[in-house]
């Protein structure tokens, strides 16, 4: 197993210093090393917000790598806010940035605040809320409109060159803003393995190319710097969905 970056970082910051290495230039150059990731959630919550196993996994493995993270979030009402016990929307209101403080243990900042230069990478994990907060595919599918921080902020990295990782239905916003580009939502055949396949098929008639991956992997589209992974598009157990965010964050830091 590879050691992780930070690892890596602390065995060099100890062996350059006991090596008579300027302490501050060090600092400098180890810093420069540390990736810098901005992590966009839409909730909280798998019918209404951020999918939390989801939004989990990546903080785990952005961790792991030694990233650094900062968690942004729109300050909007949702579009419905759903009883998860019994799948059914309910007539309270809920802010988007409220509630994604919760998974973000309360370090969350308002999108527009996101400066792009700051960061070298952006993340947007699944669950319906990118689908009904981030954009409104949950209702309009291919004809839906991205909510404009998101569709700037997606532009904006993209235009610098910056990578860009997706999981479950958030690569929809990418087909949606980049023409064209290649990503997965999973499998095009729909069975109980797969019950959203239909997601691959309006994704194709968006005119962009959709590659099958199973639960565990990621594609890679080098062009446009887009990692996607399908998380639970696929019915499948939550580790299997770790791994493959797993493989998504790694390729999207490479890229970074």
């Amino acid at each position: 197993q590879q050691p992780s970056c930070h690892l890596s970082v602390n065995v060099l910051f100890w062996w350059l210093t006991a090596d008579g290495v300027n302490i501050d230039e060090l600092r400098c150059f180890t810093e420069t090393m540390v990736k810098r990731v901005a992590v966009i959630l839409s909730g909280c919550g798998v019918y209404d917000g951020t999918e939390i196993h989801e939004a989990s996994a990546v903080l785990v493995h952005l961790s792991r790598a030694g990233a650094k993270v900062q968690m942004f979030a729109p300050n909007a009402d949702q579009m419905h806010v759903v009883n998860h016990c019994e799948g059914k929307p309910t007539e309270e209101k809920r802010n988007i940035l409220q509630e994604s403080a919760r998974i973000a243990r309360g370090d969350v900042t308002d999108l527009v605040e996101l400066n792009v230069s700051a960061f070298d990478a952006v993340i947007i994990p699944g669950g319906f809320g990118a689908a009904k907060n981030l954009c409104d595919w949950a209702v309009k599918s291919k004809n839906c409109a991205v909510q404009p921080d998101i569709e700037k902020l997606i532009k904006a990295f993209h235009k610098a060159g910056k990578p860009l990782g997706m999981c479950c239905i958030s690569p929809v916003l990418a087909a949606k803003i980049l023409p064209g580009c290649e990503l997965t939502v999973g499998h095009d055949k729909e069975c109980d393995k797969w019950p959203y396949a239909q997601t691959a098929g309006a994704v194709r008639e968006m005119g962009c190319k959709h590659v099958n991956t199973d639960v565990d992997k990621a594609h890679v589209d080098a062009k446009n710097k887009l990692v996607t992974t399908c998380a639970f598009m696929c019915n499948a157990p939550v580790h299997q969905v770790f791994d493959g965010i797993g493989v998504m964050v790694s390729e999207t830091l490479k890229l970074a």
